[in-house]
């Protein structure tokens, strides 16, 4: 295969048009249910994952008006306990992770030029997956049966004695399925980026949102077993009686907190990795320039992908672990800092040498970094183990953790939700309201969650539904509820402005930024194929150094789905290979799945009732598919 001209205009509308006809998916429901279509299902997860976004920020609003005044009494303990729990769950495992993995299943196959991404089918799996999950949480919720055990589920309280009926059951198995499709996901982009790239693209020239995405699957493939493995064991303590955490059996309710954060802080990153992608991409665009020091940027992601592992312990101080091991992961949890005071620096350079231009996309990446700092300087402190044994279970911790995540995850995710909705859906976003929306979202967040910092200090403990008037706690309470419904507002009018741009007709130019990806040179929205031909690449900003024409690689097919494979370093072309059709068969699995996990959760014998009907969905999706001379699916 070899670089060829670019094809006379009539030519190329010719190949769009078969092109379009050989991609596309049939109409009606069938066509939802049976698409393979990255951009289509990365749709799904993103309105998705914001509805559920929605649901726990309304859950938020009820707990912070229980705390605003002192005895408050508009919810119970128990019912408490439980908004807790499902909002806790709901943005960790339902929001948080699957809203970046959706932006990289849009993003991703277009950035490195591919016309969809690897493993389609199991894409489409995993977003039946990832939708089970989250209705099997709200669902018990909203019977009143909903987990109240916290979003960690921590034994022995989610164990059998203290956790009768189902609650804990569901949020386990809630867990399993937000996970099976993480893992899915992640395979596939892994997969993607390392031999679906454009030729060209060599690994030094991928963009950094890929960098991050591909260091982010990789962290999500070695972290979440950990998870799934401690919840399996929380699931067969309750549900068939073994002892992994019944300590008078010879169990350890501590194995379970080493297995959930040897997951959980990883996840932080597995959050936060992608926002920093985010970042780099939105402020090379608007600083118009390359981002300074763009190989110490990728050194510092790889950087905190390793040492996210090394540091759970840090939140298992108060556990009485030998102090040998506490100084390891303090030095751990602060070295971690380096890394991303490395990619700060870069930014703010990238900045200062540039001509920024300061749209709204650009005020998220500027609240972002002032905001991440102080949740940055708040999770060193709380690094020592010292300090950590007095400030653990106060205000204190939730304020850092809604710094780092909301300040360093939900900020950026805005910025890049307004930066790329041309490309999502052929339409800009109001300019007007977008800087309404920050400004009440950026400043409401202060309001809420600095005065935490103070009410941690003066010994307010986290967790607890009420408290005594007279411990000075009420006015920080109260300029933090204060502070929510801000945000909420921020968020109305986010909602508001998503909704008048839907309602306008698409009229978005391919590349409104004047961007240097390779996902601005495709139409907004882009076509069911991505690419008339496969993208040459010769540089990191390939549209900023070929302003007129990108140059291409010919010779895949129009009469049939094709897709070329580069070799994981060069991004060499290897050789050409079908990408599968449209399909009913992973939703069906996904259903066939979804039975075999809730059924679990009732009985052991659904393992294995429930393996049936799984094991014929997997037959139909792999049975082999005829093929007519030289391999073209008949």
């Amino acid at each position: 295969m070899s670089a060829v001209p670019m094809p006379p205009a009539d030519a190329e509308a010719r190949a769009a048009a078969k092109l379009a006809e050989t991609w596309g998916d049939r109409p009606g429901v069938w066509g939802w249910l049976t698409t393979v279509d990255h951009k289509r299902i990365a749709r799904r997860y993103l309105v998705t994952t914001f509805v559920f976004f929605g649901l726990a920020g309304i859950l938020a609003l009820l707990m912070r008006l229980q705390l605003a005044r002192p005895e408050g009494r508009l919810l119970s303990p128990d019912r408490y306990n439980e908004l807790f729990t499902v909002h806790g769950s709901t943005m960790m495992f339902i929001f948080a992770v699957p809203v970046m993995e959706a932006v990289a299943l849009y993003l991703v196959p277009l950035m490195v030029g591919a016309r969809n991404i690897a493993f389609p089918r199991l894409n489409a799996y995993s977003y039946y997956m990832y939708l089970g999950g989250a209705l099997t949480l709200w669902v018990a919720f909203f019977l009143n049966i909903g987990p109240d055990i916290g979003w960690f589920g921590y034994t022995p309280l989610s164990g059998p004695e203290y956790s009768p009926g189902k609650r804990a059951d569901i949020w386990a198995q809630m867990i399993t399925f937000t996970e099976v499709a993480a893992l899915a996901v992640s395979v596939s982009i892994v997969t993607t980026i390392l031999r679906m790239r454009a030729p060209g693209m060599t690994l030094a020239r991928m963009p950094l949102f890929v960098w991050a995405m591909l260091v982010t699957a990789f962290m999500t493939i070695f972290a979440l077993p950990s998870v799934m493995l401690v919840t399996s064991m929380l699931i067969s303590d309750r549900l068939m009686g073994t002892h992994f955490f019944n300590y008078a059996e010879g169990g350890d309710v501590v194995l379970f907190q080493h297995l959930f954060w040897f997951f959980g802080h990883p996840e932080v990153y597995i959050i936060f990795i992608p926002a920093l992608g985010f970042v780099s991409a939105i402020t090379e665009t608007f600083a118009r320039r390359p981002v300074v020091g763009h190989t110490f940027m990728v050194l510092a992601l790889v950087a905190i992908g390793f040492l996210a592992f090394g540091l759970w312990v840090h939140h298992m101080f108060a556990t009485g672990l030998p102090k040998l091991g506490n100084s390891f992961y303090t030095s751990a949890s602060m070295a971690i800092a380096l890394p991303s005071g490395v990619q700060i620096f870069c930014w703010i350079a990238t900045i200062w040498a540039g001509r920024p231009i300061f749209k709204t996309p650009m005020l998220w990446v500027i609240g972002f970094i002032v905001t991440f700092v102080i949740g940055g300087l708040t999770g060193v402190m709380v690094a020592s183990a010292p300090l950590d044994l007095q400030l653990h279970d106060t205000y204190f911790v939730v304020a850092h953790f809604h710094y780092v995540l909301i300040g360093g995850a939900v900020f950026p995710l805005f910025g890049a939700f307004q930066y790329w909705f041309p490309k999502f859906t052929g339409r800009v976003l109001s300019e007007t309201l977008g800087r309404w929306q920050f400004w009440l979202i950026f400043l409401g967040f202060q309001l809420t969650f600095f005065p935490m910092h103070l009410l941690g200090l003066n010994g307010m403990p986290r967790r607890v539904y009420t408290y005594p008037a007279g411990l000075g706690w009420e006015p920080y309470n109260l300029a933090a509820t204060i502070g929510a419904f801000t945000i909420a507002a921020g968020a109305v009018i986010f909602v508001v402005n998503v909704v008048l741009a839907l309602r306008r007709p698409a009229d978005a130019p391919a590349n409104p930024w004047d961007a240097p990806g390779l996902e601005w040179a495709v139409a907004s929205p882009p076509p069911a194929y991505n690419f008339v031909d496969t993208p040459a690449v010769s540089s990191r900003t390939p549209l900023w150094e070929d302003r007129t024409s990108l140059p291409v690689m010919g010779g895949l097919a129009t009469d049939y789905r094709e897709i070329v494979v580069t070799s994981p370093v060069e991004a060499e072309p290897g050789n050409r290979q079908d990408s599968p059709d449209p399909t009913i068969w992973p939703f069906l699995a996904a259903l066939a799945t979804t039975v075999l996990f809730i059924g679990s959760i009732f009985s052991e014998w659904a393992l294995v009732w429930g393996a049936i009907p799984l094991a014929i969905a997997l037959t139909g999706w792999f049975w082999p598919k005829r093929t007519g001379p030289g391999g073209a699916p008949e």
